[in-house]
């Protein structure tokens, strides 16, 4: 049988770490998608989009 530690569940530091402006996710780059259509050829595909793919959904 295997001994089983506790995880601490304190993420305080993970996220003071990462988070340090406040924010919690890369400014946007102002460029926008067809998400929809995106995932759906990404699941046919069974593998996610290449650069060239995804730029195909862009919207301009």
């Amino acid at each position: 049988m295997l001994a089983m530690v506790e995880k601490s569940t304190d993420y305080t530091h993970d996220i003071a770490y990462y988070a340090r402006d406040g924010r919690l996710t890369e400014p946007s780059d102002g460029k926008r998608y067809e998400w929809r259509k995106m995932i759906e050829l990404s699941k046919e595909l069974g593998r996610p989009l290449t650069e060239e793919e995804a730029e195909e959904f862009r919207v301009k």
